[in-house]
């Protein structure tokens, strides 16, 4: 394959949402700390926190919204001791949204209508047009005005190459996850991203994480980092020198995470066609992202409950 090999040559399109809800479940409090430090300050860590995925889903389908996105709403508890959610939403898919401010309104108003809660929606815009900056949404009728205001995150801004120091100067995890994003969507060369790839996992050995997380950080890369056959194939065997060279465990974080992922790729196809089969494709619909996203010991759980449940609910709940 030649250098001038582009990264969309892949006939996998790469899936970006699926990463960016695991990455934001799984480093949260990094993910506010990196991108909206001055919040992650104001919020009281030792009370934990919340996921609250069942509450966004029903108001999702309220809003009879037909696209999937990145999301999360999450309970948190302010230093004052208020209980908050925060809803942290990152625009990933195709080209600027013209709705997307009045989306950010809309679930707002939702959620804090339905739960009655105080929200915090925050926008992290990972597309690569420099213009499409929303942070705000206002509408009006003669003398009534609704204004809405959002802190935004551009996370092209950090590809600048300033910024671009400071995320790999970084010790915040999440700082990986970002280079990532942002590798693949401005990289055009396949040849290139495959560098940016290997050099994401360098970063992480020569920062001594452990085995853990670099494999759990890898499976994020790995899943926003989509390479052709080819070059894929090149860059695990980079990888294997590199982690022998540094006498690494016999099985290797690219094929560790590999197997886990093509079980629980496996196990969320069995149980799409058996809740096809007993509940209909609507149901398929409904359940679809959720089963996607499970871990395999959830999965496991759902598959045990499938053939006897009455309901999709009763598998899922």
């Amino acid at each position: 394959m030649t250098a001038d090999t582009q990264a969309t040559d892949t006939s996998d399109k790469p899936d970006y949402d699926s990463p960016w809800k695991e990455a934001l479940e799984r480093f949260f409090p990094e993910f506010l700390a990196l991108l909206f430090p001055a919040i992650h300050a104001e919020i009281d860590w030792s009370k934990g926190v919340q996921f609250l995925d069942k509450e966004f889903q029903k108001i999702v389908c309220e809003a009879k919204t037909t696209r999937r996105y990145a999301d999360k709403l999450v309970g948190v508890t302010r230093r004052d001791e208020t209980p908050v959610w925060v809803l942290a939403h990152v625009e990933v898919q195709g080209d600027p949204q013209s709705d997307f401010a009045e989306r950010m309104f809309t679930y707002n108003y939702k959620i804090r209508d339905a739960y009655q809660v105080p929200v915090a929606s925050l926008a992290v815009l990972a597309d690569t047009k420099r213009s499409f900056r929303p942070n705000s949404y206002s509408t009006a009728l003669w003398d009534c005005r609704v204004q809405f205001d959002f802190p935004m995150v551009k996370l092209l801004d950090y590809a600048t190459p300033e910024r671009w120091a400071e995320l790999e100067a970084s010790d915040n995890v999440f700082a990986l996850v970002v280079m990532a994003q942002i590798r693949a969507k401005v990289t055009d060369d396949a040849e290139t991203l495959k560098r940016w790839k290997f050099r994401l996992m360098r970063l992480m050995y020569e920062r001594g994480y452990e085995r853990t997380l670099i494999e759990e950080l890898f499976r994020l890369i790995d899943w926003m980092i989509r390479l052709p056959e080819e070059l894929e194939a090149e860059f695990r065997q980079e990888l294997y020198a590199y982690e022998e060279q540094y006498q690494m465990p016999y099985v290797t974080t690219v094929e560790r995470a590999g197997i886990e992922k093509g079980v629980q790729q496996g196990e969320a196809r069995t149980i799409l066609r058996l809740l096809d089969q007993k509940f209909g494709p609507e149901a398929v619909q409904t359940h679809r992202e959720r089963i996607e996203q499970a871990e395999l010991e959830q999965l496991d759980t759902w598959l045990g409950r499938i053939l006897s449940a009455e309901s999709p609910e009763t598998i899922f709940h």
